[in-house]
Order: C-alpha cells, then structure tokens, then sequence
C-alpha cells in the first residue's frame, strides 16, 4: 500500500482547539436533534454521526472556505465541519423556508455552497463521482480548489467507488477521498460484505496513496488530512484516506444495534474521540478547563438558538414547490 510522505509536525494549539469546537458543535448538534425528534417536535429521517466527530473537525481545518465537500445522508457533522450556518442548517431539516435549500432538500440532500458543502446525496457512493466531477472543473479553471469526497466503508464495494478512484488518478484530480469507515454498512459487519482487511488497500489498484488512519485520533488525522490535501492542492493527484472509527448510534434514529454486540459497543464507547480528545487537551496543556468548559458553553447556546429559531421558522409559501424544482416557463 502506497503512503504519503512529508513533514509530520502536528498542529497548533489554536487549531487543536479549532478542532475541539467542531467536535462539541457536532455533538451537541447530534444530541439537540435526536431530542426534538424522539418528542415529536420534528419529523425527520436521521443518521447520527456520534462517534464520527473527529474526522470532520481533523479534515476541515485543513480546507478553505472555498474547497469542496461532498457527502452522503449521515453527513451532519461534515456539513458543521465545513462551515454551513447552524439555522440554515437546522431550519432545513425542520423543512422550513429559511433553511439552506428553502426546506425542500431535507436532511439527506444538504446543499450550501457558500460553505462549499455542494452535495448531500442518499445514494450510497454516488458522492464519488459528482467529487470527480467538481475537482476536474477546477482543474480546467486553475483555481486551486480541493474537493473531499466523504463516505461509508459500504460505498467502497459499489462500482462507481472503483471507476471513480480510476479516473480521479488517471487524470490527477485535486480530490481526497476520505471513507468513514464505521464497522458497519448499515446493518452488515465490515468483515462480512468486505473482502480486504483495510479499504486503503484498494489505492494501490489505482496508483495512489492509500492511509488507514484511527479515525478518532484528531492529530493523526490532522496529519494525514493536510498531507494529502496539499497534495491535491499541488497537483500531484488524489488520495484515499481510511479513517477507522465507530458508529455510537444505530443506522438511523430508531433502530436499537442489536446486531452490534454489546462488549464491542461498550469497548467503542471507552474510546470515545471527545471525551479522549478533552483529557488530552487538558493533560498536555493546551488548554484548561475553563476554557473547554466555556466552548462547550457557547456552543450549547447556540445551538438551542438555532433550534428554535428552525422550528418557530415560516414553512415554504404554495408557490416555491415547483421553484428550483421545474424549469419556469418563459414569458412569451
């Protein structure tokens, strides 16, 4: 399997701290919405990303502004990561008008430019060629952006994963494929419907550098997410990076993760990336716990507002159902 080289200093202490806002945002987020939910003041399909946090904070401050996401429907915490505004962000899964795609792409479909999150798709591994697609017109337009393509170990065993991955090398695309690999494709253990033990294996197969990460070490990520963005920045073509994390919630809201068993979800839950991120920020002193304490502050403050500036948000007027949807006739 082919690696990434370079310098492997770590990141700042600002920027570590960068990354521990992200990470508390996306759970916070996580948690506020799985409790309207489950009380009925929101109807909503959801796929929480708890215990995912670490990936999108590690990846995202090494982007800019005006690089590229895409994503697929378990995609909140990518979505924060990048940048999309909490009430937009929210008011679009409430369906409302002042939501990010006016209430009508829901949870599974967030779009927001502005940020550059430019797909959510809820089509398993379809993200990766619309990726392809973006990184090739910013190779024509020569304008230095980076597009990251974030999905499931299950997206790796789809076809347009492997002929995406082909053409991104062959034509040395500005793009980073970052597989989220959780354990689980919805419902299958990895082992059972994969037949390599690393999904970077597979970079070898198409002449890139492949990285299987842990996925809940934020400066290891950190290192591996600048290194290949900068690659892609550069020039020099693509990377496939595997982050190893797990999944704290079932595939979606509602279902109990039987199928896990409860020593491997327990033993998941000790490693879980916040509480393990804290203590080390605190044990190596970049921070003390009156800040941290006052982020998470902030944060949940925010949140609520958020929250209830989407639920208390107009619903879509009569005549946006087919704005944005159908072409507009022409005046004759």
């Amino acid at each position: 399997m082919a690696t990434i080289e370079g310098d492997m200093s770590g990141p700042s202490g600002e920027t570590e701290i960068n990354m521990f806002r992200k990470m508390m945002l996306i759970k916070l987020c996580d948690e506020r919405l799985i409790e309207v939910i489950r009380a009925g003041q929101l109807r909503s399909p959801y796929y929480s990303p708890r215990g995912q946090e670490a990936i999108s904070a590690a990846v995202s401050v090494n982007l800019r502004l005006e690089d590229y996401v895409v994503t697929i429907y378990r995609g909140l915490h990518d979505h924060l990561a990048k940048g999309v505004p909490l009430k937009e962000l929210l008011a679009e899964y409430a369906g409302r008008e002042a939501g990010s795609c006016k209430g009508k792409g829901g949870p599974m479909h967030i779009t927001h430019p502005a940020s550059g999150v430019m797909v959510t798709t809820g089509i398993v591994g379809s993200g990766i060629p619309i990726a392809n697609g973006l990184a090739w017109a910013s190779l024509v337009k020569r304008d230095g952006r980076v597009c990251v393509s974030n999905f499931g170990d299950g997206a790796s065993n789809i076809g347009a994963f492997h002929e995406g991955l082909n053409l991104a090398s062959l034509w040395k695309l500005p793009v980073v494929f970052v597989c989220q690999n959780n354990g689980y494709g919805e419902h299958t253990r990895y082992e059972l419907g994969t037949a390599v033990a690393n999904v970077a294996d597979r970079a070898t197969s198409y002449n890139m550098p492949g990285v299987t990460v842990d996925g809940n070490d934020p400066i290891a990520l950190w290192k591996v997410a600048r290194q290949a963005i900068e690659r892609a920045r550069s020039g020099a073509g693509p990377t496939l990076i595997e982050a190893k994390t797990f999944r704290f919630n079932g595939h979606t809201l509602g279902d109990p993760s039987e199928y896990i068993p409860k020593d491997v979800m327990n033993a998941a839950r000790q490693r879980d990336p916040i509480v393990c991120y804290r203590k080390s920020l605190l044990d190596r002193g970049i921070a003390d716990d009156a800040l941290l304490t006052g982020i998470v502050k902030t944060l949940s403050d925010d949140v609520n507002e958020a929250m209830t500036f989407a639920l208390n948000a107009p619903w879509p007027a009569e005549q946006e159902l087919a704005r944005d949807t159908y072409q507009e006739e022409l005046a004759l």
